[in-house]
């Protein structure tokens, strides 16, 4: 099987897109694990397929690089809004569905607004904050984020009960000057992510109930990967509505590849 793909990327977050508005491609987990990974396929945190869906200008399927289709994903969002504008689907605006619902985007010079799902009930605990926006996060401020452990860490927190289960995202943030430093460990992934879109906006959300966001209504993050900006509003005391995650979303290349018959 051969297969036409584009790679993009969204603050050091990497996905592989292929155009499936014919439906003609269609990938076992095995197939997307081969394709996602670093050394023997051509590399990603995750692989979307674009497909058709009647009511919306397309559908985003995305699959972790573990090979199994996943919550969703805000970096992935907003990087197959920037694909559908290379295609010509849409121009300056989008609106897709996704795992968790119909989302809009906005396409500007130099980036994608992706508009999140609304957040509500935030749970609190011992020093930490665990939250649903698109995909399940756990957040955690640390001292000295940009020396700490978050494989390590994160692992552990993404094993561990009540999670172990279905997973959880683990967020390890930390406020400096006018930014949020977020780094996040990825389920699916299974390691550290150079960005995570749900994980940031997770954050900032976490930053505004703690008082500690860069401004009233948004938040600026820094990641490993680039910088992010998360608009929001608040009602009640957690309550988050109208939330659009900003940045960058860049074409990398393109190419085709073909698959040994072997990989099932």
């Amino acid at each position: 099987m051969q297969i036409k793909f584009e790679k993009y990327q969204g603050t050091g977050n990497d996905f592989i897109l292929i155009d499936n508005r014919n439906m003609e491609t269609q990938l076992s987990a095995a197939q997307i694990k081969f394709l996602c990974d670093r050394r023997f396929g051509i590399g990603a945190d995750g692989l979307m397929l674009l497909e058709l869906e009647p009511g919306v200008d397309f559908k985003m399927v995305y699959f972790n690089s573990d090979g199994n289709e996943s919550s969703m994903c805000g970096n992935g969002g907003r990087c197959i809004s920037a694909f559908a504008h290379k295609l010509g689907i849409i121009q300056d605006k989008a609106k897709f569905i996704a795992i968790d619902g119909v989302h809009e985007a906005i396409i500007y010079l130099g980036g994608v607004s992706l508009k999140m799902a609304d957040v509500k009930n935030i749970q609190s605990g011992e020093n930490f904050y665990y939250l649903n926006t698109g995909s399940p996060h756990y957040v955690k401020f640390v001292y000295d984020v940009k020396h700490f452990n978050v494989f390590e860490e994160g692992k552990k927190i993404r094993t561990s009960e009540p999670y172990v289960a279905e997973g959880t995202n683990v967020n390890f943030i930390e406020k400096l000057d006018d930014t949020l430093f977020v780094r996040t460990y990825e389920r699916g992934v299974e390691d550290e992510t150079l960005s995570c879109g749900t994980g940031v906006t997770a954050s900032a959300l976490v930053a505004s109930l703690s008082g500690v966001a860069s401004g009233k209504n948004n938040c600026k993050i820094t990641t490993l990967g680039g910088n992010l900006n998360v608009k929001f509003e608040r009602v009640l005391e957690n309550n988050f509505y109208n939330i659009w995650l900003e940045g960058p979303a860049e074409f990398v290349f393109e190419g085709s590849i073909t698959l040994k018959e072997e990989i099932q």
